[in-house]
């Protein structure tokens, strides 16, 4: 063959491929990465698990990081670049990286939205350009407090006699809300204010949680009876762990988790009741599947996700884990 009939049959193909007689080349692969702060956490597990569930059905292939400090998140966004990824879905160790997130994005070309935590600049304000999906903490807060306040009530305590333990964990805005709200139930309830106790955590995970626990509990031993709330449920179980070490069960303590998390789950699989009463259930799937659609609508249609997407909770309880897991479809 000559070379002009090469390049009357590369012109005829380009012509029926222009006019649909032919596939176009491929388009370049979608790769989404998904980086959360604590890759162990069970949240997390989940949360990745429905993204994997949304990659099969979109046909984008996942990359899942750890980001455990700021160092290796910097370091998985430049991972991510150098194997072409589009975008990236984040929860990063501290919402006070937001900047450097959001240059870090701009830096590589990549498209990127935050789950759960919602990036903020170096004032502390959120970064409205960059799209988040979260929860209302306050008002999931709330409803660990209100489910408190029921339980009391359906026990018949003297709510002047019963300590209220907080396990904070303060820097992070998210926790700081999610406590607050359970604070503000339970003060318009009529609860003592005086009997609130903090129970700062190091981390925010159930050893921490533990830990801290122990120390209030030594420090406020006239309470026989106790209440207990937190930023997730291994802040709870930290707490019921930590009760239970000082002879008091289910019958003197009353724990009220977020997350509906594999924590929860495991507690509530246990033969006999304990004080892990409940989990305000927020749903991983949201969370995981839905934000991994957006982010690869954005990346294929051009369609930005909305600026803020807040997602609801349930409580859900030994009595009615069945019923409220199939209602999330988990």
């Amino acid at each position: 063959m000559t070379t002009t009939s090469r390049r009357r049959l590369l012109g005829g193909v380009l012509a029926l491929a222009s006019l649909g007689g032919l596939p176009a080349l491929a388009a370049e692969p979608v790769k989404i990465g998904f980086l959360v702060k604590q890759a162990e956490e069970p949240w997390f597990q989940d949360e990745w698990r429905f993204a994997e569930q949304a990659a099969r059905e979109k046909g984008f292939a996942l990359v899942k990081i750890g980001i455990p400090n700021g160092e290796k998140m910097i370091g998985a966004i430049d991972n991510l670049a150098a194997q072409k990824a589009q975008g990236f879905l984040i929860c990063a160790p501290d919402v006070k990286l937001g900047s450097a997130v959001q240059r870090a994005a701009k830096r590589t070309g990549m498209k990127v939205m935050s789950v759960d935590d919602q990036l903020v600049d170096g004032a502390g304000k959120p970064i409205a350009s960059i799209p988040h999906m979260g929860i209302s903490g306050y008002e999931i807060g709330k409803q660990a407090g209100q489910a408190l306040v029921a339980e009391m009530k359906a026990r018949n305590w003297n709510m002047a006699e019963v300590g209220a333990l907080r396990v904070a964990f303060d820097q992070l805005p998210t926790a700081r809300d999610r406590t607050q709200g359970a604070v503000d139930a339970l003060k318009a309830a009529g609860f003592p204010v005086q009997n609130i106790v903090d129970a700062p955590q190091a981390k925010s995970d159930t050893e921490n949680a533990f830990n801290a626990a122990n120390i209030a509990f030594t420090k406020q031993a006239r309470f026989k009876r106790w209440i207990a709330f937190g930023m997730n449920d291994e802040a709870v179980l930290g707490a019921v762990r930590a009760a239970e070490g000082r002879g008091m069960r289910a019958d003197a303590m009353i724990g009220v988790g977020i997350g509906g998390s594999k924590t929860a789950q495991n507690e509530f699989a246990k033969p006999a009741a304990t004080g892990f009463f409940g989990t305000v259930l927020i749903s991983p799937k949201r969370h995981g599947y839905e934000s991994s659609v957006m982010m690869y609508d954005w990346i294929t249609k051009n369609v930005a996700p909305p600026p803020v997407t807040l997602t609801s909770g349930t409580l859900m309880t030994r009595a009615n884990q069945a019923q409220v897991r199939s209602q999330f479809g988990l």
